[in-house]
């Protein structure tokens, strides 16, 4: 027996795949709770010569080896302007904090349930201290911190060496120390300058893709959180960065499978460019496959096509839009092989409406005891690939995985471009789908071998 799974409405181009594909590259991250509070101390920038984990080496095995073209690169907005406080317009008092979190069918997918992390988890580094040497001006003005963003930029500038695109991720679930952006939290204009600084940091890097947002929840009000978002995106195109893509987090961890029922998808609808175009603006969302869709657990319970991933391109192909699934994962067992790759490959054949997908975790995780580590065994020069990056990652795209770094890829995949070169939905260059109908079910064909 085989089964076939039917494309969304229509029949998409022969060979062709979601353009982009590859795995987060995570450290700077570590030390982030849901809660958006940070830990600096914590922070192990993912690069041999801060003496963390080598993630420039991987990158480079995913790119060439792989042919991988895309990278997210998670970090706080604490690590950014080096200081665990912010005074800045909005620091008064809110109850907008967090809880009571609700982890059954929102897919929180976030770093609190997947951590805090420990020695066990991550790859040895040396621990650097943070926060001692920030000028005072930078937790009122939220500037960024020289030091700390040449780190960062490090790790971009290998990233883009590689030929792929790159994800600038700030993963602070939509908060600063337990106080939501623009709902009693820092103020939506401290949120525009933070954006504004790194938009004119990277404005003529085509292959740059800002992420607004990690894994925003318990927003108070989705329609704030749209201003919120329309601010960011308006401060990235007027830094001049025209031409980039930007991801748009909804709310429930920005969990695919609620993203259209919770308001996400409506409210975030309304964030356009400033010229009123919705062109390179792409729908940020977050899917795991484990019993409680907290990414916590080995095991994998469901692919989610059926309940998340048709009903959610459907929307997208009816509004003309598309999303990306900038976070997904599983472990490397048998129930994960299966449905990781089943949702992947899903993902694949409906290029039309999902943008691409990054799976969850490489960098600065160890590749031996992470519960979901996507981090390859060895050094640079002979990486071998987690089963899971190397049947599903890779091979659901119908690339072969050259797991020991000798490879006969020469380099990432091909990306259509930047958001210039997309329509006003950031679909041209997508193989487009045929027949008007919209299919609302996984349909798929058995076919059994007759004995």
């Amino acid at each position: 027996m085989f089964l076939l799974p039917l494309f969304l409405g229509g029949v998409a181009s022969v060979g062709a795949v979601s353009p982009l594909a590859g795995v987060n590259i995570a450290g700077f991250d570590f030390g982030v709770e849901i809660t958006g509070t940070a830990n600096l101390q914590n922070a192990q920038g993912p690069l041999m010569v801060l003496g963390n984990s080598d993630g420039a080496g991987q990158m480079q095995h995913f790119a060439k080896n792989d042919g991988l073209n895309l990278f997210r690169l998670p970090v706080s907005w604490q690590f950014l302007i080096n200081s665990s406080e912010f005074a800045g317009s909005g620091s008064g008092s809110s109850n907008a904090t967090n809880g009571p979190f609700n982890n059954g069918t929102m897919g929180p997918s976030n770093n609190s349930t997947r951590g805090p992390f420990t020695n066990s988890t991550m790859m040895p580094g040396n621990g650097t201290t943070r926060g001692n040497r920030t000028p005072a001006s930078n937790a009122a003005t939220g500037t960024l911190d020289a030091t700390n963003f040449a780190e960062y930029d490090m790790l971009v500038q290998a990233c883009l060496a590689t030929g792929a695109t790159c994800v600038i991720d700030i993963h602070n679930y939509a908060r600063f120390n337990n106080k939501v952006i623009g709902q009693g939290g820092p103020s939506n204009a401290d949120f525009a300058n933070l954006w504004s600084q790194i938009g004119t940091k990277y404005a003529k890097e085509a292959k740059i893709i800002f992420g607004i947002m990690n894994e925003p929840h318990d927003i108070p009000d989705l329609s704030l959180w749209a201003a919120t978002v329309q601010e960011a995106v308006t401060a990235i195109r007027a830094a001049g960065a025209t031409t980039q893509r930007i991801l748009l987090p909804g709310t429930d961890f920005t969990s695919a499978q609620t993203f259209i029922s919770n308001g996400s998808a409506g409210n975030l609808s309304t964030v356009k460019n400033p010229d009123g175009s919705l062109e390179g603006l792409i729908f940020d969302v977050h899917k795991y496959l484990d019993v409680d869709n907290s990414g916590t657990h080995r095991e994998c319970v469901s692919d989610h096509v059926n309940d998340t991933f048709m009903p959610l391109g459907a929307f997208l192909k009816k509004n003309n839009r598309m999303a990306m699934l900038s976070e997904t994962g599983g472990g490397n067992t048998t129930s994960c092989l299966r449905d990781l790759c089943a949702t992947l490959k899903f993902i694949n054949n409906n290029p039309d409406v999902y943008l691409g997908y990054a799976g969850w975790a490489a960098g600065g995780f160890s590749p031996e005891t992470y519960e979901l580590t996507m981090t390859p065994r060895g050094s640079n020069g002979n990486f071998v690939d987690q089963d899971i990056v190397k049947q599903c990652v890779v091979e659901t795209r119908g690339v072969a995985s050259n797991a020991t770094a000798n490879g006969a890829l020469s380099g990432a995949a091909a990306d259509p471009g930047n958001s210039k070169a997309f329509q006003s939905a950031g679909t041209k260059g997508m193989a487009p789908a045929s027949g008007s109908g919209l299919v609302l079910g996984v349909m798929m064909l058995r076919v059994f071998s007759i004995l």
